[in-house]
C-alpha cells in the first residue's frame, strides 16, 4: 500500500531533527565527572593517628581589652590503626593560650588534677572509662571499639575571632611509640601519626598481655580489690616509697570517685571528714533506701583519707591491717623497708548501672601530700596482674586480689611551691654568719607589713642563729654597727621557715677538712626518724665519717650525703620556752654533727673557695632554700671573737 506523501514528509522531518539533536550533543563540550574525594589522613597512618579538631567559641564576660576570656570547644580524636592492642592510651595537647579545662568527656587528667584545671603549658589526657582500643585486625575493623572521641571544654585568653586557639602540638606518650610533626589542616585542624617503635616486641605496650606490665616510680599506690559483691567491694590500698630520698608524713590521700561510689567502713585509716549530706540528698539515698546512713562514713566525690595513729593500730574495728596506722609516716626504704609502705582497706558501694560483682572501676585523680615532704605528682590507674597476700591462715600459700590497679607518683618541683626549711652558711675564715634568706618560705603580701621583701638578710654573729627571728632584731643590728655595715629601713623579713639548717666549715688543712651541720626545728611538732640529705659536687668522694649522726654516702649517688638520727637522736624536737619563759626567747630543737672529708679523692678541691658548701640540701625530702652567696675571706673583727662566736653556739647546742 503506498505511503501518502503527507507521512513521507513527516518521518522525514523527525529523521532531519534527531540527526540535529545528535550533531548538537556531539559539539557541545562534555562536563566532567566530579573528581573522587581524598581519603581521610588517618588512612595513610598504620599506628595510632590522633587528631586536634577546633570546633567553636566565643567571648566571655568581663570584657577585659587586655586579657579578654573566651569559651572554646575542641575535639580530641585518637584512632588505633595499629595492629595491636593500646592500652592505657594517653595523650599530650600542648594548650600555649592560658586555658583553664573545664570538662573532657571520655578521659582524665593524667596528673591527678580535678577540673576545672589550669592546663597553659601543656597537660596530658588518659583514657577514662574506655583506656584501652583495640585494632581494627582484632575487631574486623569496628571503630567504636578502635576510637574515642574526647570533648573537650574550657576558657582560653587572648585569641578571638578570627584567629583559633590551636594548640603548639599533640603527641601520644605512651611508652613505645614515636610520633611524626604534626600537621595543620586549615586553621582548625591538627592532626599526627604515632608509630610503634619496635612492632615485633610483645614487651612494647604489653603486646599479647591481658595487664600492663608493673611500672617503677617514686611513690606507688596499689589499689586491690579483694572481695566483691553485688553491690559493693572491699579494696586494699597500699603506700609505699620507692625513692631513697622519698617520704610522707601525716599524709593525706584524695580522689575522685566517677560513679557516684561511696565509702561504706574502712579499716587502717579514716576519711579526714565523715559526711554523708551528698547521699543522703542524692541519688544513692534514693536507691539505698533500707539502708543507716549513720554508719556510712563518707559520700563526698572527692574524700581525703588520713592514716591512723599507733594506738588504733590493734582497734578490733579501725585496725589490724598490716602496715596501717603509723600517724602518716613513711620512711624512705634506705631508713628502715618495713616502715617504707601504708596501708588500709575500705568498703566500697556502688550505684546503678554497676551493680554486678564484675564492674569494678576504680576511682581517678589521686594526689597524696604530707606535711614537710617533696610534692608528688600521680598518674591515673592502669590495670595491672593481680597482686597477691600472704594467706591469712598463715599457710605457705598467696591469696591473689580480684582485680589491681597501680597508679605511679613522681617527686615534682612546680615553680609555684614554697620551700619550707632553708639553710644558712658560716665559715671559720669569717666571722659573720649568712642567715636563711628573706623570705626564703614566703612572705606576707600584706602591703602594711614593716619588713622588706626584697632587701637580702642582714649578717649576723653565729650564736644570733640560735634565737628566732622576731627576736634577732637587737643583734643583728648592734652586729651592723660593729662591722660598719648600712642597715635598711625598713629592716628584711624573715625566712618563715619551720625547719632550718646551718653549714659550718669548720677547717680546712692540706690533708683534709671538716664541716659541721646543725639542724634546728622552730615549729610546734617534733621530726621522729628525720633525715637530712647535702649534695656537694666535688667533696663526696673524700668522705670520711659523720659523728653524731649515722651518714653514709647516698647509694647510686656520688654527691650525696645521707644522714639520720641514732637511736635514741632520732628526734628533732619542736621549738620550747626559755628557762624564763616571761624573759627568755623561745629555743629550738636542734641536732648537730661534725663530717670529716680527706682530700686525696678530691685532687683540686677548692673547700673555701665553694667546693665545701652544699648545692642542694634536703630534709625529710623537703628541698631546702640556700643562700644567694658565700661566706667571704673578708678581714674579720678579731680571730678571738669569731671562736668565740662559734664555740658559743657549739657550747649553747651541746646544753640543749
Amino acid at each position: 500500500m503506498a505511503v501518502p506523501a503527507q507521512l513521507h514528509s513527516i518521518i522525514f522531518s523527525f529523521i532531519l531533527l534527531l540527526l540535529s539533536l545528535f550533531d548538537t550533543s556531539l559539539s557541545q563540550p562534555q562536563t566532567p565527572s566530579p573528581a573522587p574525594a581524598p581519603p581521610p589522613p588517618s588512612d595513610s597512618c598504620n599506628g595510632i593517628f590522633l587528631s586536634y579538631n577546633y570546633t567553636g567559641g566565643h567571648a566571655l564576660p568581663p570584657t577585659d581589652p587586655t586579657n579578654q576570656a573566651y569559651r572554646f570547644e575542641s575535639t580530641l580524636t585518637v584512632l588505633n590503626n595499629g595492629r595491636h592492642e593500646l592500652k592505657s592510651w594517653r595523650a599530650f595537647v600542648g594548650f600555649q593560650h592560658q586555658e583553664l579545662l573545664v570538662s573532657a568527656s571520655n578521659a582524665v587528667l593524667a596528673d591527678g588534677s580535678s577540673f576545672p584545671a589550669e592546663v597553659g603549658n601543656g597537660t596530658v589526657l588518659a583514657g577514662f572509662p574506655i583506656n584501652d582500643l583495640k585494632s581494627a585486625v582484632e575487631t574486623a575493623g569496628d571503630r567504636a571499639q578502635m576510637e574515642v572521641r574526647v570533648g573537650l571544654v574550657g576558657t582560653q585568653f587572648g585569641v578571638g575571632a578570627p584567629d583559633v586557639p590551636m594548640p603548639l602540638n599533640i603527641s601520644l606518650v605512651n611508652d613505645g611509640y614515636s610520633c611524626l610533626n604534626a600537621t595543620n589542616e586549615g586553621n582548625n585542624v591538627m592532626h599526627v601519626c604515632c608509630i610503634q617503635d619496635d612492632i615485633n616486641s610483645d614487651s612494647n605496650n604489653g603486646v599479647n598481655d591481658e595487664f600492663l606490665a608493673r611500672q617503677e616510680g617514686d611513690l606507688v599506690i596499689m589499689y586491690d580489690v579483694i572481695r566483691t559483691y553485688s553491690d559493693n567491694y572491699w579494696a586494699q590500698v597500699s603506700i609505699s616509697i620507692h625513692n631513697p630520698l622519698g617520704r610522707l608524713d601525716k599524709w593525706q590521700l584524695s580522689f575522685d570517685w566517677m560513679r557516684e561510689e561511696f565509702i561504706y567502713a574502712m579499716r587502717g585509716a579514716y576519711p579526714y571528714v565523715v559526711d554523708t549530706t551528698d547521699c543522703i540528698f542524692g541519688r544513692q539515698g534514693q536507691h539505698y533506701k533500707e539502708m543507716d546512713f549513720s554508719q556510712v562514713l563518707n559520700c563526698e566525690r572527692r574524700p581525703t583519707i588520713v592514716d591512723l595513729p599507733p594506738t588504733r593500730a590493734n582497734d578490733s574495728i579501725l585496725g589490724r591491717i598490716p602496715f596501717c596506722c603509723r600517724n602518716g609516716t613513711i620512711l624512705p626504704p634506705l631508713m628502715d623497708p618495713s616502715k617504707s609502705i601504708s596501708s588500709f582497706n575500705m568498703q566500697v558501694y556502688k550505684m546503678p548501672p554497676d551493680l554486678n560483682r564484675t564492674e569494678l572501676v576504680p576511682p581517678q585523680n589521686w594526689k597524696i601530700k604530707g606535711t614537710m615532704n617533696p610534692e608528688y605528682e600521680c598518674g591515673s590507674p592502669i590495670r595491672v596482674t593481680p597482686s597477691q597476700f600472704p594467706d591469712p591462715s598463715g599457710l605457705p600459700s598467696a591469696t591473689a586480689s580480684i582485680a589491681s590497679w597501680q597508679v605511679v607518683c613522681n617527686i615534682t618541683q612546680s615553680k609555684q611551691a614554697v620551700p619550707r626549711c632553708c639553710v644558712s652558711y658560716s665559715a671559720f675564715f669569717n666571722d659573720s654568719a649568712i642567715p636563711c634568706n628573706t623570705c626564703a618560705c614566703g612572705c606576707n603580701s600584706n602591703p602594711s607589713q614593716t619588713c622588706s621583701a626584697t632587701e637580702p638578710a642582714l649578717l649576723l654573729q653565729p650564736d644570733a642563729l640560735l634565737i628566732p627571728f622576731e627576736n634577732r632584731t637587737a643583734e643583728a643590728l648592734s652586729w651592723a654597727d660593729i662591722k660598719r655595715r648600712s642597715v635598711p629601713n625598713p629592716l628584711p623579713c624573715g625566712d618563715n621557715c619551720g625547719v632550718s639548717i646551718n653549714w659550718h666549715l669548720l677547717s680546712d688543712h692540706k690533708d683534709g677538712w671538716t664541716a659541721r651541720i646543725t639542724l634546728f626545728n622552730w615549729g610546734d611538732s617534733s621530726f621522729e626518724d628525720w633525715f637530712a640529705a647535702v649534695q656537694l659536687d666535688k667533696a663526696v668522694p673524700g668522705f670520711e665519717e659523720v659523728y653524731t649522726f649515722n651518714g653514709s654516702k647516698l647509694l647510686g649517688s656520688n654527691n650525696t650525703l645521707f644522714m639520720q638520727g641514732r637511736p635514741g637522736l632520732n628526734y628533732l624536737l619542736a621549738e620550747t620556752d626559755g628557762a624564763k619563759p616571761k624573759k627568755d626567747p623561745r629555743v629550738p630543737g636542734t641536732q648537730q654533727s661534725v663530717i670529716s672529708f680527706k682530700k686525696k679523692s678530691t685532687p683540686g678541691i677548692e673547700v673555701a673557695a665553694g667546693d665545701g658548701f652544699p648545692t642542694k640540701v634536703l630534709f625529710n625530702g623537703e628541698e631546702c632554700a640556700l643562700p644567694t652567696r658565700l661566706p667571704s675571706k673578708a678581714p674579720m673583727v678579731s680571730g678571738r671573737s669569731s671562736v668565740f662566736g662559734f664555740l658559743t653556739l657549739a657550747l649553747l647546742l651541746l646544753m640543749q
